[in-house]
């Protein structure tokens, strides 16, 4: 389904995790009727009455407990998840309906969050923050992202935007993907082995889905040369977190996490003690850059769904 269903045979009846979305962005279209419910149990969940109309469900964000309302949807036509990755969410949607999900809101929030943690790594940012707790001024020169090679493997809309930041910070970029794409300068995951040996900071960027878990393994970490960063900020299970603690405990590379494997990552993990290990609690898609870009694609979305027109960001894409 790509959510092109005539306008007279949709139900007009919406679902959106916010209120007042009218106030800042305009009036609803004629004829829909819009219901809020922000996922939590606190709020309620919306009545039956309603659950039985509503035709398109944009859902709310960080609260993967909300996927329960799915099978309480009979007239349910279309979700827009706000999130990039949506794999998971897919394998639970009832037969017939399409998916729409997050692309684009996260792009400079996670390019954000990926350059931050890799200058953090780079010049050694923890270890001066303990120096100033201990009251000591001892100082020496670091690494540097100047200068360096730098790898974005997942190359997206994300890693687009991480790259535009990159390469003003002097580092070279080499694009990797899937597939490759000659054309754009992007190479197939399958020569990933042998670009990394040339490689300073490899970033992943990738979704979770069948052909990503466990992707970056010990192979992959073995090509890369001594004190190489390793950056995710994508999904946590497509590195492999045992051939990683392995690198890191002998020293011999380095990693900065935003996304781990198990996550939430026990208070006990050797990762969070292991040598050169910076690590964020899943924060990169988590900053002041989301809620507007999100509240401006539920708008256009519900104002495309009134008026019958494709949808926005149908996954999977074309």
């Amino acid at each position: 389904m790509t959510g092109t269903t005539p306008a007279a045979d949709r139900p007009m009846d919406v679902l959106v995790p916010w209120p007042d979305l009218d106030r800042t962005h305009g009036a609803w279209p004629e004829g829909v009727r819009v219901h809020v419910w922000d996922g939590t149990k606190d709020e309620g969940e919306p009545s039956k009455d309603v659950l039985d109309r509503v035709g398109l469900w944009a859902m709310p964000y960080a609260a993967p407990d909300a996927v329960r309302l799915l099978p309480e949807l009979p007239a349910l036509r279309a979700v827009q998840s706000l999130s990039a990755g949506v794999e998971k969410l897919e394998a639970r949607l009832p037969s017939g309906v399409a998916l729409h999900n997050g692309r684009g809101l996260h792009d400079a929030s996670t390019a954000e969050l990926a350059l931050g943690l890799i200058l953090a790594a780079q010049r050694e940012i923890p270890h001066w923050a303990e120096e100033q707790r201990a009251g000591n001024w001892d100082p020496h020169f670091t690494r540097s992202l100047a200068g360096s090679r730098v790898a974005v493997i997942g190359y997206g809309s994300i890693g687009s935007a991480l790259e535009a930041r990159l390469l003003a910070c002097e580092a070279e970029v080499v694009r990797v993907a899937r597939r490759a794409r000659p054309e754009e300068d992007v190479h197939a995951v399958s020569e990933l082995t042998g670009l990394l040996h040339g490689i300073d900071i490899a970033v992943l960027v990738l979704p979770e889905n069948e052909g990503t878990v466990g992707m970056f393994d010990a192979e992959h970490l073995a090509a890369l040369p001594d004190d190489a960063l390793v950056v995710n900020v994508g999904r946590g299970r497509t590195l492999d977190t045992t051939a990683l603690l392995a690198e890191v405990k002998a020293g011999r590379l380095r990693a900065a996490l935003d996304v781990t494997d198990p996550e939430p990552l026990p208070a006990d993990h050797p990762l969070r003690t292991a040598p050169g290990v910076l690590i964020t609690p899943h924060v990169a898609g988590g900053s002041a850059t989301f809620r507007p870009r999100a509240e401006r694609l539920i708008v256009e979305q519900v104002r495309r769904w009134a008026a019958g027109q494709e949808l926005l960001n149908p996954f999977p894409g074309p």
